[in-house]
């Protein structure tokens, strides 16, 4: 199905709010750790919620599309950020199995978590192996797991926020409904 344009709308929003949180969270929580958990808590959070919001195949890897090329722009040397467009592609993939649905219904919450564990990983592999240049076994053991803590943290995050939001009733008024 096309996107509509509320799904441009919320594609707009949340690429936006990824390249903020990417531009700004990211980079102090790698000055400050050294470690890139705050990079996948600004990765996954806004991805949850535009998934949530719009219940649309695409939209997850169009945000990151797109958030990933305003960071780009305004910083030109952060191609490790391909591994996240990758991962992207991939909790796309994933959420397929429950049509993009993310709620607290057991099937729909442990394909959220499966699919933003997976792929965050999978960013830490990409990247570490990729544009570090780091060897795999450092990037499956050490750099995949921190990968996989900061998009476990950006999902809690983001459900916190929906199950918020399901509870003031404001679920009902999600876009995929309408």
């Amino acid at each position: 199905m096309p996107f509509r344009s509320v799904d441009i709308a919320v594609v707009a929003v949340f690429s936006a709010l990824w390249a903020a949180l990417n531009l700004t969270l990211g980079p102090l929580g790698f000055s400050l750790l050294r470690l890139p958990i705050l990079c996948d808590l600004s990765v996954y959070f806004p991805t949850l919620l535009a998934t949530w919001l719009s219940s649309k195949i695409g939209v997850p890897t169009v945000v990151n599309l797109i958030g990933s090329l305003v960071v780009f722009v305004m910083r030109p040397g952060s191609t490790h950020l391909l591994g996240f467009i990758a991962s992207a592609i991939v909790f796309d993939a994933l959420m397929v199995l429950c049509r993009h649905n993310i709620s607290f219904k057991p099937r729909c919450l442990s394909v959220t978590i499966a699919a933003t564990a997976i792929s965050a990983y999978l960013a830490g592999v990409l990247i570490g192996v990729i544009f570090m240049g780091r060897s795999v076994d450092w990037a499956l053991t050490f750099w995949g797991g921190w990968h996989l803590i900061g998009g476990i943290m950006g999902m809690v995050v983001a459900l916190l926020i929906i199950g918020v939001l399901e509870r003031a009733g404001l679920g009902r008024m999600r876009i995929a409904q309408r």
